[in-house]
């Protein structure tokens, strides 16, 4: 069988159970929690995803991440969001900008690409494809996916008050 072929249907189980995997834990985001602290209890047990266009703000972060002005771009983000990338875990929309741009800037060019979005509301799912171009030319040139879960704030709805995200990986 051949591994590599993912139809939209497996894409979609794969995201939905990763969404799953990845979603805080009421509990656990409780014992962290404190003022501004992002809390997952509004958003109940169910959600129904719509299909939509990709949105304004969403478009515009990844334009500044590609363009590597990491400006307005940003203003999508509350001021105390968390952001866990991988790894990462950077607290506050400004920590979230310097960290991104200190990664973006060790040596590479991106192109982020939608690939679909879809809104639950106060839940967001993304999945698109990033094309990394290296400065270095004997590092080739990488098309990983990424899969982000955007919680956004209680108290101002157009704003990420929560990012989940990965990418990858870039090769086996």
């Amino acid at each position: 069988m051949d591994h590599s072929i993912i139809n939209r249907r497996n894409l979609i189980l794969g995201t939905a159970a990763a969404a799953a995997a990845l979603a805080p834990s009421s509990y656990a985001l409780a014992a962290q929690a404190g003022p501004g602290t992002w809390q997952p209890a509004a958003l109940g047990t169910k959600l129904t995803l719509t299909r939509m266009a990709s949105p304004a703000w969403l478009l515009a972060m990844w334009k500044e991440i590609d363009d590597k002005t990491f400006g307005a771009g940003f203003d999508c983000f509350a001021t105390d969001a968390v952001c866990n990338l991988g790894v990462a875990d950077w607290h506050g929309r400004e920590a979230i900008r310097a960290n991104l741009r200190a990664f973006i800037d060790k040596g590479m060019t991106t192109n982020h690409d939608v690939v679909e979005y879809w809104d639950a509301g106060p839940f967001k799912v993304f999945h698109g494809i990033v094309t990394m171009r290296f400065d270095d030319p004997a590092i080739k040139t990488a098309r990983p996916t990424m899969t982000h879960f955007f919680y956004m704030d209680q108290a101002d709805p157009a704003k990420v008050a929560f990012w989940k995200g990965s990418v990858g990986p870039t090769e086996f």
